[in-house]
């Protein structure tokens, strides 16, 4: 499997919704993020009576061979919860760093820069062993996978060395699984069968707590933005989005659940499919006037980054301290030359010859 070819469409996926534009953490919409491909703990999930999923599906169709393999890997990010303490202790440079020393702050400002509370968040990736697809017909391959609970402590230091607040990261336990089968639903001889395959995520982590606590909460373990990449050798993976008449009817009979399979890559090759939480075509590709991520797929380059220009000072200074991939996001466009941003103004794609009879 050719992940270059993927990767940058799998990274739009992974990072859909990040952070939106104005690029704070105190607007509203960066305050109710993670809206695509969460999968909570089960026994929370279960407790509510709304959408919120713990499995995720995705079925598609592989026309190969019994020398078929399939390989499979499972991408995510994880949440950090950031918190801010204030030292309670006199400030001095050989304070301890405990917790017990500090009292949680909605911000803490050391030499000018000002600190809040947020949620980070790091990429996590579940690689399955290649597997065989006549063998996974006959036996499913299972793979397990436990993130273990971790705290992380950052000292906040002035000019001078004094400590005066600290950053408290902090990732909860996630336990769940990947299961991957495979169905024969037509074909005969080596050159001609047609293979139905499943990957199914599960959020198996233990709950704890009750349905009364908030989203927020139950997000610490969840999987997030959940989307599988699926390569085949020895065989082609059939579109879910137009497939061919004669297997038309098998694809509709493939059940997705949340998530929408589609081929990567260059146009007409079957060798990569990515199934995601957001709706895309076969094929989908990222501008190549981009000059990066503004986390946003559905983004016009253009418009978001003479956005960005214009914030005020103030609000620029909250977004460089909000997080390392906003900080990175803003230092990149303010130094964007001019150059760049007029490759974004008016590219034309996808001109074509009228027909003669087309008025």
């Amino acid at each position: 499997m050719n992940l270059a070819l993927v990767e940058k469409i799998a990274k739009a996926v992974l990072y859909e919704g990040y952070m939106l534009y104005p690029y704070r953490s105190s607007a509203l919409k960066n305050q109710k993020r993670w809206n695509f491909g969460v999968l909570y703990p089960r026994s929370y999930s279960q407790a509510q009576t709304g959408p919120d999923a713990w499995m995720m599906q995705t079925e598609c169709l592989v026309e190969g061979s019994p020398r078929s393999e399939l390989e499979a890997r499972i991408r995510f990010l994880q949440l950090v919860e950031r918190t801010v303490g204030e030292m309670t202790l006199p400030a001095g440079k050989l304070q301890p760093v405990e917790v017990a020393n500090f009292q949680l702050v909605d911000k803490l400002e050391v030499d000018g820069n000002i600190f809040h509370p947020w949620q980070e968040a790091v990429e996590r990736e579940i690689s399955l062993p290649i597997c065989n697809l006549a063998d996974l017909s006959c036996k499913p391959c299972v793979q397990p996978f436990t993130l273990p609970a971790e705290k992380q402590l950052e000292p906040l230091r002035d000019r001078s060395g004094q400590t005066f607040g600290i950053i408290v990261r902090k990732r909860e336990l996630i336990r769940g699984s990947v299961l991957v089968s495979s169905e024969k639903v037509s074909g005969e001889g080596v050159k001609n069968i047609v293979f139905r395959v499943c990957v199914r995520i599960q959020n198996e982590t233990p709950w704890e707590g009750s349905a009364s606590l908030t989203r927020d909460q139950a997000l610490l373990q969840s999987v997030v933005s959940t989307h599988t990449i699926m390569g085949v050798e020895d065989g082609a993976f059939v579109s879910a989005v137009d497939p061919p008449e004669s297997v038309r009817e098998l694809a509709a009979d493939c059940h997705n659940l949340g998530t929408w399979p589609v081929l990567v890559g260059e146009e007409g090759q079957h060798e990569t499919m990515l199934s995601s939480p957001i709706i895309m075509y076969d094929y989908p590709q990222i501008a190549p006037e981009s000059a990066g991520d503004l986390f946003d797929g559905t983004e016009i380059d253009e418009i978001l980054s003479l956005r960005i220009m214009t914030l005020t000072d103030e609000e620029k200074r909250e977004m460089r301290q909000s997080d390392e991939r906003a900080r990175g996001l803003l230092e990149r466009t303010e130094t964007l030359p001019i150059e760049q941003l007029m490759k974004l103004h008016g590219v034309l794609r996808g001109m074509r010859r009228l027909k003669e009879d087309t008025p």
